[in-house]
Formats: structure tokens, C-alpha cells, sequence
């Protein structure tokens, strides 16, 4: 007897005594298991279509939720959590205020909008050591020289997203510096980029955010997109501090 009629001969006797068919409904059983499990797994197109439909729902109606109501109660909380801490109640108490208080979501800023934003920031906090004294037309601080650049990074081919940063200088005081990352879906139809702002969710945190910081928070949960009106731009700004009088 040949291989092949070997082969045949075994094959008609699985087939006869229901061998191949169980195989076969074992096997089918199984592609449905795994076809199911990938459809329904985190990146599966069945749990996108329930997201989605979720998140129509949801994000609407938390969006119009009033929180306010609820600010007194989280600030008695706070406050008496801060009663058993040493570090600075009053920075606390009005960072979280800022992040917890119920405002209407801004969907886009632009560079320039925020560039102005920052500053103001600086105008109020910048440090005044070595700063120049200016006696002509009244007595105040040498203006500040301060300017925003856009930087877009390279991406690999098969990377969804682009990736590009914005900085905020000042010339005179290194720490008022800022930078911001950002990122955006390549195949994205809009031209706003996400921004990334990650911080340490803890209470203590919230000490050492400034209000700038705290407004690139609320930016950034609220999913508010930056958009690049401007690329790059300078101005010059003047302290709001003033020289002490000096008399001789």
C-alpha cells in the first residue's frame, strides 16, 4: 500500500468515526473565542463603538455639570487636612480653588493669546535683582525682553502623532522660563495640538505650582487645543514692581 493510500484509508476512518469533526467544531469554537476576545479588547473595534457611544453621552453632561456647589465643602475638607501639614496653607488653598472652580471650557487659545498670558505673569513676578533702575520720565525697572518660539520635532513614518514645543524667555530672569509640549494626531482634520501637561497629582503638589502653571493645568484637562497662530515673537515688558525711593 502507497503513502498516499495510506493517508487516504486514515483520513476516511477519522472522517467516519467523527474525528475530523470535532476537530473542526473545536477549532471553529475557538476563531470565534479569539475573534470575540480582539473585538473586544482595548484597542478592539467594538469597544471603540462603545466608547464612543459613552462618551457622547457622558462627557456632554459632565461638561454641564455644576461643580460650584460643592467648592465649600472641598475647601472646609481641605482646610482641615492643611491643619495637620507644614508647608504653605495659603498657596495651596488658592491653587486648588483655581483648578476646582467651575468654569466654562475654553475649546482653543492661541499662541499669541497665551504668549500674552505669560506676560503678565512675568510683569508680576519677575525678580527686580539687577534689574536696571531708569530715572527718565519718572523712576521704574528696565523693561524685560521677552519672546516665544515654536519648535515641531522630527517624527518617525509610522508614529501617529506630531510632536512640537513652545517656549516662553525672558531674558533677564531664567526662572520665568516656560516650555510646552504638545502633540497631534497626524491624521487630524483640525489645526490645534493637544498640550501635555503632566504634574504630580498629590495635595502637596499644589504648593509649588505658580498661577501660570496652574492655568497650563486647567488647559490641558479642560482638552482646550493650542493653536499656532504665531511661530515665533518678542516684546518688551515693564515690572510691575517699582524702585524703592531712595533719598540723598
Amino acid at each position: 500500500m502507497t503513502i498516499e493510500q495510506s493517508t487516504k484509508n486514515a483520513i476516511n476512518e477519522k472522517l467516519q468515526d467523527g474525528t475530523i469533526e470535532k476537530l473542526l467544531t473545536d477549532n471553529f469554537e475557538k476563531g470565534v473565542n479569539e475573534a470575540f476576545k480582539s473585538l473586544f479588547s482595548p484597542y478592539g473595534d467594538i469597544t471603540k463603538i462603545i466608547q464612543k457611544k459613552i462618551e457622547s453621552v457622558m462627557i456632554p453632561y459632565l461638561e454641564g455639570y455644576d461643580y460650584s456647589k460643592y467648592i465649600v465643602k472641598l475647601n472646609d475638607v481641605l482646610i482641615d487636612i492643611l491643619k495637620n501639614t507644614t508647608f504653605d496653607n495659603k498657596n495651596v488653598l488658592e491653587n486648588f480653588k483655581s483648578l476646582m472652580t467651575s468654569e466654562e471650557r475654553q475649546k482653543t487659545i492661541n499662541v499669541s493669546e497665551l504668549f500674552e498670558k505669560w506676560t503678565k505673569y512675568v510683569s508680576k513676578n519677575v525678580s527686580t535683582d539687577g534689574l536696571e533702575v531708569i530715572t527718565d520720565d519718572g523712576v521704574y525697572y528696565q523693561y524685560l525682553d521677552v519672546k516665544f518660539e515654536v519648535e515641531y520635532e522630527d517624527s518617525k513614518s509610522w508614529d501617529h502623532y506630531d510632536y512640537a514645543k513652545l517656549t516662553f524667555e525672558c531674558e533677564q530672569d531664567e526662572d520665568m522660563n516656560f516650555t510646552i509640549r504638545m502633540n497631534r494626531w497626524k491624521k487630524t482634520s483640525g489645526k490645534g495640538w493637544d498640550i501635555e501637561y503632566n504634574r504630580s497629582p498629590e495635595l502637596k503638589s499644589l504648593r509649588y505650582l505658580n498661577e501660570f502653571e496652574v492655568l497650563i493645568m486647567k488647559l490641558s484637562q479642560s482638552y482646550t487645543e493650542l493653536i499656532i497662530d504665531e511661530e515665533y515673537g518678542d516684546d518688551s515688558v515693564r515690572p510691575e514692581a517699582e524702585p524703592e525711593a531712595t533719598f540723598s
